[in-house]
């Protein structure tokens, strides 16, 4: 009942600044501001709307309120040997359900599990009228209609007010092991581009590049069994063997903090590559995308299998995007303002403008918050 009350008084809230048609800055714990651009506006604050809604593990789904943290969400999961499969970043102790499901963030796992949008399977929300709004369901089968739960995803509070969301929930792998190898960036992108045809345990794989104290190294999760694991270690040794590739392979079993601090500080941008850099691009490019340190001079780590490239460069904004453009994705700059998107074309700005004007008619929900006027 209090839950339901205090949802009520949120709705309330955006009743009243609708018609007043004064913005909205929808505030949770404040781990995810440099996921886009600053919202100068009145606070809206949704923490207090927590805790688990339903959860059966035997279905598979999880529904648990906005506000609800990260942490408790995973320990409640990890209970019952499940997970949630996008592997999301908290980029912040505090970090709530509702500000992850509202930037769309996925972490390592996500080209070999799916993103936090495959996983959503419905939500409540608060349009822009303050009307309380359900869409999908509970279930892993609910697929009539539109489902415009998964737009919330990536939207960042400019469509609606997150309430509750329901997730689909996977079993925690039984293993996992990490193989580090000693390898330059274009043997890693044709490495990492040719094991993803095969039918293999993978669920992470990331390069690092070189430094003065270390050379350049291919990272690789495997997970699953023991033995399934035990035999894509050959078959990738095999595979290397065939390409003529005699590297040093260091194996780290689960449970090894090394390795499991490793992808921890990946996920969270902790490590060292991300220390220093006041400005940081995230490019989402084709993985077999080649080496375009040519093109595009700095340093680069690549995530997602070669889907997701982190760039520190001192080439300007303009170049980096027609560069990105080029490649077949698109460039996101990361800097002490916060996110700047790659602009949009004319079409998709259009329709940008109506999907926010059907949900959020006089544009007060975290107005600019991806694009200016939007």
């Amino acid at each position: 009942m209090i839950q339901q009350n205090i949802a009520q008084e949120l709705a309330a809230q955006v009743q009243q600044a609708f018609a007043g048609k004064q913005p909205l800055r929808i505030t949770g714990s404040g781990s995810k501001l440099s996921s886009g651009r600053a919202v100068s506006a009145q606070p809206l604050e949704v923490t207090k709307h927590c805790g688990i809604v339903d959860y059966t593990p035997t279905e598979l789904v999880i529904t648990a309120r906005a506000g609800t943290s990260l942490q408790t969400l995973e320990s409640v999961l990890a209970e019952s040997g499940q997970m949630l499969p996008f592997e999301p970043p908290y980029l912040g102790k505090d970090a709530t359900l509702g500000g992850t499901i509202a930037c769309g963030l996925s972490g390592p796992r996500r080209p070999y599990a799916g993103a936090a949008r495959d996983f959503t399977l419905g939500a409540r929300i608060i349009n822009g009228r303050g009307e309380i709004l359900s869409f999908g369901g509970r279930v892993m089968k609910n697929v009539a209609g539109y489902d415009a739960s998964r737009l919330m995803v990536g939207a960042q509070g400019t469509l609606g007010v997150l309430l509750e969301i329901s997730l689909k929930v996977l079993p925690r792998p039984v293993c996992e092991h990490t193989l580090i190898m000693d390898m330059d960036t274009g043997t890693a992108i044709a490495v990492m581009t040719q094991l993803a045809n095969f039918a293999l345990p993978l669920t992470a794989a990331c390069h690092l590049p070189a430094t003065p104290q270390q050379t350049a190294q291919l990272y690789l999760r495997l997970s699953g069994t023991e033995e399934t694991i035990m035999a894509a270690v050959t078959f990738i040794q095999k595979q290397l063997q065939k390409e003529q590739q005699t590297l040093s392979v260091t194996e780290k079993k689960n449970g090894d903090g090394q390795a499991d601090a490793f992808w921890q500080d990946l996920r969270e941008r902790r490590l060292p590559f991300f220390t220093d850099a006041n400005r940081l691009w995230r490019l989402s490019v084709p993985p077999a995308t080649p080496v375009f340190t040519e093109t595009l001079p700095g340093e680069c780590l690549l995530d997602w299998g070669g889907a997701q490239r982190w760039l520190k460069t001192d080439a300007g904004a303009d170049t980096v995007q027609a560069a990105a453009q080029k490649m077949g994705g698109h460039a996101t700059l990361f800097d002490q303002e916060g996110a700047t998107l790659a602009p949009l074309s004319p079409a998709l700005i259009k329709m940008h403008r109506q999907i926010k004007t059907a949900f959020d008619p006089e544009g007060i929900l975290n107005p600019g918050r991806l694009y200016e006027g939007l």
